[in-house]
This record gives structure tokens, sequence and C-alpha cells, in this order.
């Protein structure tokens, strides 16, 4: 009995050991292997920028050696008909809000001046468009979305105004800079004796990241506007020097008692022609620093032709 069953045992086909021995060491699913290339390819694409794009790190640092500031040439129309076409593709979305919360936002927004950047005056605007005040209860934030919502619309009226206004393709970068900045202000100046309130409710810690977004989307704008191509470090150093500009015209206006803001557009004038001019004596510099390593090359090598002469 026992010869049998070990005879048995030692004739077993090859294809039934095979499959044992798959049984025994499977190979690595492949699930692992998918999982890990989706991830690699999402990080990526989780780098994607809209418009012009930040810098990678292989050209980085080449790339900045060349250009030390980031702004683009003074000429009439540097890049602004050639990005027309592909604006409204790069374009952020328009904000999305409900329809009966867009309706109260938007009727609370002539009561600020009066009331603030306030609950009352967002029941006072549920009121006017007819729509209970209890709907107020809806909004997490209630003073913070009132405040970002005025922010997205000025943003949409800025862009809307972009597509039709012709004269902006006749302006130099610089000029068009200003003109941007300065229309993009004006839209505050009926709620500018209530602004440093919103600027507080902007800068509390659980609605900074919504603040940080929309000025960015906003500095981004227009310059991409002014006719912006970068796509190496020069892509944050606009950013930052636009957004330092447009943050210090704005707490000035606060305190401007000129007529029309006046003094407000001759401080936001001179802050952006010190940025290009500070542009141009960088590149007056290293056209230097290239003329002197020029001439100092011909020089050694008339020098070392005349000793081998000798």
């Amino acid at each position: 009995m026992y010869r049998s069953a070990a005879r048995r045992l030692l004739l077993l086909p090859r294809p039934q050991i095979s499959h044992l021995r798959t049984l025994l060491a499977p190979n690595p699913p492949s699930c692992f292997s998918s999982t890990s290339a989706s991830s690699s390819s999402s990080s990526h694409q989780s780098l994607n920028f809209p418009r012009s794009q930040p810098p990678n790190d292989s050209t980085s640092s080449s790339s900045f050696s060349s250009k030390s500031s980031g702004f683009p040439e003074e000429d009439a129309t540097p890049g602004y008909e050639k990005q027309e076409t592909s604006r409204d593709s790069s374009r952020p979305p328009r904000a999305e809000y409900q329809d009966e919360q867009a309706r109260v936002l938007g009727a609370s927004l002539p009561y600020v001046p009066r009331l603030g950047w306030t609950e009352a005056a967002m029941i006072a605007g549920a009121r006017e468009a007819g729509v209970s005040p209890s709907i107020v209860g809806s909004f997490p934030r209630k003073e913070a979305a009132l405040v970002e919502f005025f922010m997205d619309d000025c943003l949409q009226k800025l862009i809307d105004r972009i597509d039709l206004d012709e004269e902006l393709r006749n302006l130099i970068p610089s000029e068009r800079i200003s003109k941007l900045v300065r229309i993009r202000l004006e839209m505050q100046a009926p709620y500018i004796a209530k602004w440093p309130q919103a600027l507080s409710i902007q800068a509390q810690p659980q609605n900074i990241p919504k603040s940080f977004k929309q000025r960015a989307t906003l500095v981004d704008e227009i310059w991409h506007t002014a006719g912006d191509v970068a796509t190496d470090v020069d892509w944050y150093a606009k950013r930052a020097v636009l957004g330092a500009i447009y943050s210090a015209t704005e707490v000035y206006m606060l305190t401007d008692s000129s007529p029309d803001f006046r003094d407000t557009w001759t401080f936001l004038d001179g802050r952006v022609r010190d940025a290009f001019d500070l542009k141009k004596s960088i590149q007056e510099a290293n056209y230097l620093a290239e003329a002197v390593r020029a001439g100092m090359g011909s020089s050694l090598q008339g020098f070392m032709r005349r000793v081998m002469q000798g």
C-alpha cells in the first residue's frame, strides 16, 4: 500500500507540479506596478500651471543666469495678440455660486458702504432680493463669503474690460500693468471706507488660502494681459513684484484724500516704473560685464600674440 502511494506521487503529471509551484511562489501582483505608475503620473500632472508655467528644476538655474529680472521688454504689443486666441482656454473658470446665494450676495454689496462687510448687510441683501433672511445661515463664513464674492465679481469685470478695451494693445507693458491695476482698484473706491474691514476678514487664518488664491489669480491675469510668456524662474519674480506693488497701492489708497485718488495713481505709476527701471539697470550691468569680459579676452589674446611673436 505504501509503495503504491509513493508511486502515485512520483508519477504526478508535470503541469500539476508547475501549478503547485505557482501557488507556492506567485508573481508580484500587477496592481502594485499600475498604482505606482498612476501615482507618479498624477504627481507630474499636479505640477501643471495655467498660462505661462513656472520653471522646471532642469531649466531654472540656466535661465536665472541669463534673466535676472522678469519683466517683458517695453515693446508696444509684446505677445499680446498671439496669446489672445488661447486666453479663454487658459483662464481659470468663473467662480460658481448657487442662484439664490449669488442673488443675495450681489444685492448685499450696495449695503456695504453703510453696514460694512457684515451679516447685517447680507440680511438686507436677502430682503432686497426677495429671499428669506434665513439663507444667510447657509453661508459657512458669512462675512468672508461676501468679501470673496466681491473679489470674484471684480475679477470677472476686469476680464470683461480687458476683452473689450482695444487701447490696451497700443500700450507698453509698464503702462498696461499700471492701467489694469488702476482699473481693478477703482472698483474698490465705493467701499474704501469699509475696505480695512475687508482686509481684516481676508487676513483671518481660515480665510487666508482663499484670499491668497484670488489675489494670485488677479496678478496672473494682469501679467498675462501684459504679454508675459515666461516659463523660468521669472514666473515667480514677476508675480511676487506685482503682488507687492498691488498691495502697497491698495494700502496707500486707504489714506489718500486727493481728488479721485490722484496721489494713489501717481504712487502706482512710480512703483511700476521703478520695477521696470530696475530690470533695465540689471540688464545694463550684465551687458557691461559681458563687454568687460570680451575686452579682457581680446586684450589677453593680443598680449599672448605679441609674446609669441617676440
